[in-house]
């Protein structure tokens, strides 16, 4: 069995990058497969042209969603994420009060947890963020000029030491301009005290902390040109020929009926583009319904795909009922994780084909009940349901969590991808519409956490 080293637990100090110890599941009939053994395994890969991450990833670019640790227990929520996405941003586990929310005292095991999924399932991950007006622990506020550039300087470099090597792209400062026709600076703790210049130090902070992550600057209502972009693009054009180091912009890209898609999006993006940095839309939320908000979709997407510096596409969240703005119903999947026409023209957009055969349909359920349990482990089952039509074959995702270890798998075909066992069936692929079939997996190593069972696919 293949292991990567654990990381140990970073408080205080920050320390060096992580390593892993994560177990690789095997499907085995009687026994735990051996690393040859599983190395023989075929692995399970999308066809790429039927999930956003996919489709994205043949136009050399991520489709990433934000997520929420606590979040991803749920079996939907973990297999959509899976399924769907090639890159994750934590929404709010690496903002400054979540991981220092005492001066000097580190806590990252809401966000470790998130990075060790994404690694899990070969995603990139994005960091939000670092400097920010918002989401501060009350100790930074009070904190004089002196006090609080060291506290600046040492959270960034304590947080992006922590997870060097791990981050494709930090955003670094966050929202640092007022809205409005000023283009002027935002007061926060930050600018009140340490002036125009901490954003420039802390993009030299993070640069020596990390030389190898992207370095972004973060903000909403920039989408188009208007007084406040034109402030960002200034800042970065100066920034560029002074040789600050910034690498990237984002642009959050929270869309509604009275702030709609700008028509001189694709225009604005190239233009920063066009200043030498990457442009990545990092918080993509539509609010509205049915084909308008479907077409404002493919409207974005298409605007990145025609900037070749535009890299990627994060949307805030996956199932609307999550959102941060959930009333207005601004993502791609619904309350029940079905694929809303947004959807539908967001992969289609990307080169994507909505209807193509990896598409997973309601056309099966799956759900998990624990048959015996012992000790030291358990013996798990898994029974799919064929919907309101019958089907041929079915195939369901089991993430087992590390020390647990897969050591026999009946009445189905397994597979394995990190510590994602996917069972396929075997004999009992052929149900009837309504019928019913099971199967079943043994797990040593302990009872706890019990595996997450994503959706049925059928075929």
């Amino acid at each position: 069995m293949r292991m990567i080293r654990e990381r140990s637990g970073t408080r205080g100090g920050g320390g060096p990058a992580r390593g892993r110890l994560r177990a690789v599941l095997g499907g085995a009939t009687t026994v735990l497969l051996t690393a040859t053994a599983l190395a023989a395994l075929p692995q399970t890969t999308a066809h790429a042209a039927d999930t956003l991450g996919a489709a994205a990833a043949e136009k050399g670019r991520y489709f990433g969603a934000a997520v929420a640790a606590n979040h991803l227990g749920e079996a939907q929520y973990a297999a959509t994420l899976d399924r769907e996405f090639n890159s994750v941003t934590p929404e709010n586990e690496m903002k400054w009060d979540a991981v220092e929310p005492n001066r000097g005292s580190f806590s990252f095991s809401r966000a470790d947890q998130i990075v060790d999924h994404a690694q899990g399932k070969g995603m990139k991950v994005r960091g939000h963020t670092l400097v920010w007006h918002s989401q501060l622990p009350g100790w930074v506020s009070g904190l004089g000029a002196t006090d609080l550039r060291s506290a600046m300087n040492n959270h960034i470099t304590q947080v992006m030491t922590h997870y060097k090597g791990e981050i494709h792209s930090w955003d670094v400062v966050n929202e640092a301009f007022q809205d409005g026709g000023s283009g002027a600076r935002r007061s926060s703790p930050f600018q009140d005290r340490l002036g125009d210049g901490f954003i420039e130090e802390a993009f030299r902070t993070a640069r020596a902390a990390d030389p190898n992550a992207k370095l972004c600057y973060n903000d909403y209502n920039t989408d188009g040109v208007n007084a406040k972009s034109n402030a960002v693009y200034t800042m970065v054009r100066d920034f560029k020929s002074r040789g600050v180091p910034i690498d990237c912009v984002g642009f959050q890209s929270h869309f509604n009926p009275n702030s709609p898609v700008p028509s001189d999006y694709q225009a604005n993006l190239q233009r920063f583009a066009d200043l030498g940095v990457d442009v990545q839309i990092t918080e993509l939320d539509i609010e509205g319904s049915g084909q308008a908000q479907a077409t404002n979709y493919g409207n974005v997407v298409r605007a990145c795909l025609a900037v070749t510096r535009c890299t990627g596409i994060t949307v805030w969240g996956i199932p609307d009922k999550y959102s941060w703005r959930s009333s207005g119903t601004p993502l791609l999947f619904d309350d029940n994780y079905n694929k809303k026409p947004a959807y539908d023209a967001a992969l289609s957009a990307l080169g994507g084909d909505p209807g193509g055969p990896g598409d997973p349909t309601a056309a099966c359920t799956a759900t998990y009940s624990t048959a015996e349990q012992w000790s030291g482990g358990y013996n798990g089952k898994v029974t799919i349901t064929a919907g309101s039509s019958p089907i041929t074959g079915w195939s369901v995702n089991v993430t087992i969590a590390s020390p647990q270890q897969v050591v026999s798998v009946w009445n189905g075909s397994p597979t394995s991808n990190g510590n994602v066992m996917t069972v396929r069936s075997t004999w009992n692929g052929s149900l009837a519409a309504g019928a019913s079939t099971s199967f079943g997996f043994t797990v040593n190593g302990g009872t706890t956490p019990p595996p997450q069972v994503g959706a049925c696919t059928a075929s």
